[in-house]
């Protein structure tokens, strides 16, 4: 279990966020510049509202401390390559899409090591462990940045190659997150079965909450259908793996997953049944 969470989950979400990067282009953060209505709401969305809506989750379900930062800090990540390609499933603006998930997940090596040592002070108190957030910023930039841009680098220099191996990226980052979250719920199988009648609703009621929520304001801003319905996935569908991966860095625990990290995992599983028939919605509209 050492060599899983000290080794195999750091390498693995490296892998993811290196097979995000290798389907960037500069071009994608260029995009950005042209269309900035869109991009602003879908970041203040998935940066602002985001976390709003899983205090407000967490305190309205009364989840038990360790719970309650594993939901924030779940809320706090970006939407990574599952966000990409459910919103191709749904026919999106794939392009805004990527744009999100680029630009939020290089900026989430600044707002998730605050967001993440405040969240744990407030929700444990005196229990809380040390966050040092220059070593949990440090930790983000080697595990998400660097991939990342190592992939967009990657992509720049090598696009035939980039193009040849990433099929085979995206499939095992895919296998790789089911991995993780399952081994997860495995090393807390006990925790999970105690505290999942709080858990699961929770983590549904906050998923439907934010796809909902992502649409109204996204039509409520006059913005059109395909890039609404981006906005709604990048707004309901988070980064799991990271999830998980914070709050190994967080706890500190090498004997076993923490209890921080049982909400990503839970959420791993439930955001594909909550976001199914949106997308098939979706697809049909």
């Amino acid at each position: 279990m050492d060599i899983l969470i000290n080794v195999v989950l750091p390498l693995s979400l490296a892998v993811i966020m290196l097979s995000l990067g290798v389907g960037l282009t500069f071009a994608d953060f260029g995009r950005v510049l042209r269309m900035p209505k869109a991009f602003a709401i879908g970041a203040v969305a998935q940066v602002v509202v985001l976390p709003i809506v899983a205090y407000v989750t967490v305190l309205t379900f009364g989840l038990r401390a360790e719970i309650a930062v594993g939901v924030m800090l779940l809320s706090f990540c970006p939407g990574g390559v599952t966000s990409n390609m459910v919103s191709r499933l749904a026919r999106g603006d794939v392009a805004l899409s990527v744009s999100l998930t680029a630009v939020i997940s290089l900026l989430s090596i600044l707002t998730v090591p605050v967001l993440a040592a405040w969240t744990v002070v407030h929700f444990m108190g005196a229990s809380a462990p040390d966050v040092s957030v220059t070593d949990l910023a440090i930790a983000m930039f080697l595990i998400t940045t660097l991939p990342v841009l190592i992939g967009v680098l990657f992509r720049h220099f090598a696009p035939g190659a980039a193009m040849a191996i990433e099929p085979f990226l995206t499939r095992l980052a895919t296998l790789l997150f089911l991995l993780i979250v399952l081994a997860a719920l495995a090393g807390n199988w006990g925790i999970f079965v105690e505290n999942l009648a709080d858990i699961g609703p929770a983590l549904i009621v906050l998923n439907l909450v934010l796809l909902i929520l992502g649409l109204a304001i996204a039509r409520g801003a006059a913005l059109a259908w395909n890039q609404a319905k981006t906005v709604s996935i990048e707004t309901g569908i988070q980064n799991a793996t990271l999830g998980i991966t914070m709050a190994a860095l967080i706890s500190g625990q090498t004997d076993g997953f923490s209890t921080m990290a049982l909400p990503s995992a839970v959420y791993g599983i439930t955001m594909y049944l909550v976001a199914a028939p949106f997308v098939i919605w979706f697809r049909n509209r």
